[in-house]
């Protein structure tokens, strides 16, 4: 699929404090195929207090550096916003006037052609009712013999390396107002449990205020309205962003460790047929089953001690 620079979606770039895992992602990107095409927003959060100060002073000198793509406009916060309302209020500015927008964090090392990836799924999947969003990451896996495409579908969003339109980001309810309702309902629980059995534990913390994320608020959207995320066969992306510093990944996780498109590969061949295959989804949601988020805690657990 040969794409038009009207069919280029905007990036956004969300940063804070951490310049040497920004180099990367940045490095990452002007080498991406279609980079020089592409339009860049970096979102630069603000200082928390006077011990971000030098380090975000730092960050926004090294911003008015960057080259490599057709326009860059960097969005300056004057107060600390946090990384769940700096990607919401970015996010929707950006689709203010643009029909998508393609969505990257400060720690993330994406392969050359993630670009290629994600502009070709969104015009793909553009006029589909049925596709929240399309992610650039994905666990390793192990592709059925055989299988023809270059996706799988989930019901779970990922927020590592995202992509998605207009008019599914409008009308999201990022109160929850039905969070009552839902928390007394065992059932709605169960089958929110069913892409991970944290999803509802996230959302319970977020509603008690004991976390900020947007991520989980939106795959509350997508369990509700019963919608597709397009993941790769193959992971376009990559985090190093664990450890301190971290906004939501505090220590290293190396269930979400995972290889990189490493191929030249240009065009994809997409599924129409948006689906959970039982052959992916198994592997998927063992990803996130109490078991498995046991067994990586008690393993990164242990590395630490080794350590001293």
């Amino acid at each position: 699929m040969i794409l038009t620079k009207h069919e280029l979606s905007p990036i956004a770039l969300f940063t804070f404090n951490r310049l040497n895992v920004l180099k990367q992602t940045v490095i990452s990107l002007q080498n991406c195929r279609l980079a020089k095409e592409s339009d860049l927003h970096i979102f630069s959060d603000a200082a928390k207090d006077k011990r971000d100060y030098d380090i975000v002073v730092q960050v926004r000198e090294y911003l008015k550096t960057v080259i490599g793509f057709k326009n860059i406009t960097i969005h300056y916060a004057q107060t600390n916003m946090g990384l769940a309302k700096s990607i919401l209020n970015g996010v929707s500015e950006i689709l203010k006037v643009n029909e998508s927008v393609i969505v990257l964090e400060d720690d993330l090392v994406v392969s050359s052609n993630f670009l290629s990836y994600t502009n070709q799924a969104l015009n793909e999947y553009k006029t589909n009712p049925d596709i929240l969003s399309i992610s650039g990451y994905s666990f390793p896996i192990k592709v059925p013999e055989k299988y023809q495409y270059d996706n799988y579908f989930t019901k779970r969003a990922s927020s590592w390396g995202w992509a998605t339109w207009k008019n599914k980001w409008e009308n999201i309810d990022w109160l929850v107002t039905d969070y009552v309702s839902f928390s007394k309902n065992t059932k709605e629980k169960k089958n929110f449990d069913k892409m991970g059995s944290d999803m509802s534990n996230m959302l319970a913390k977020q509603m008690r205020g004991e976390i900020n994320s947007w991520a989980i608020r939106w795959c509350y959207h997508q369990f509700k309205k019963n919608l597709y995320t397009v993941y790769p066969v193959v992971s376009k992306v990559m985090s190093i962003g664990y450890g301190e510093g971290a906004t939501n990944t505090k220590s290293g996780r190396s269930r979400y460790i995972t290889p990189i498109d490493s191929t030249k590969k240009r065009e994809f061949k997409f599924n129409q047929v948006a689906n959970l295959d039982k052959r992916f989804t198994k592997q998927f949601v063992a990803k996130f089953n109490r078991k498995t988020r046991t067994y990586y805690k008690i393993k990164t657990f242990l590395k630490n001690i080794l350590r001293f």
